[in-house]
């Protein structure tokens, strides 16, 4: 892959590693807060995700060694509002979806037109991340309404 600047796409790889591997802890902690009665869908839902980030990290890595460089110990940022308040775990979610779609963009338009398997493998996870953002704000909106967060004129 000579066509890419390899400490850069290392860089953002790197930072994807760290930012998944935090969505595991973070996602697996948030599943031991959950309490009341809608607890055992919403904590399945949680480990499902803390399941997809490690599937996640294990990818970045992947690509990490195959494109011959050591990958990082590091984790990336807990965003943690010390609450039990579902809403409060969703909108710290959100972010942190955010988040990662931000990094696999960097990804994107470091590899497009220059290496069809990393484009490849950004848009797929940029796809990911996007149903993931939709989902999570499909949950904080209240039953009944259709419009985003972004259209009713609220933020995240």
């Amino acid at each position: 892959m000579p066509d890419i600047d390899k400490v850069k796409v290392i860089a953002v790889l790197n930072q994807i590693l760290e930012s998944e591997l935090a969505g595991v802890v973070r996602y697996t902690h948030y599943s031991f807060l959950v309490f009341g009665f809608g607890r055992i869908p919403i904590v399945s839902w949680l480990r499902q995700q803390a399941d997809e980030s490690l599937l996640h990290a294990h990818q970045a890595g992947e690509w990490i060694t195959t494109l011959g460089e050591y990958p990082s110990l590091g984790i990336g940022p807990l965003l943690d509002s010390h609450t039990t308040d579902i809403a409060s775990i969703l909108h710290e979610s959100l972010t942190a979806e955010e988040v990662a779609l931000g990094l696999y963009r960097d990804l994107l338009d470091l590899t497009k037109d220059r290496s069809v398997a990393l484009e490849e493998y950004a848009r797929q996870m940029i796809a990911v991340e996007e149903m993931h953002a939709g989902e999570v704000d499909k949950m904080l909106r209240k039953p009944g309404t259709v419009a985003t967060s972004g259209e009713r004129g609220g933020s995240h």
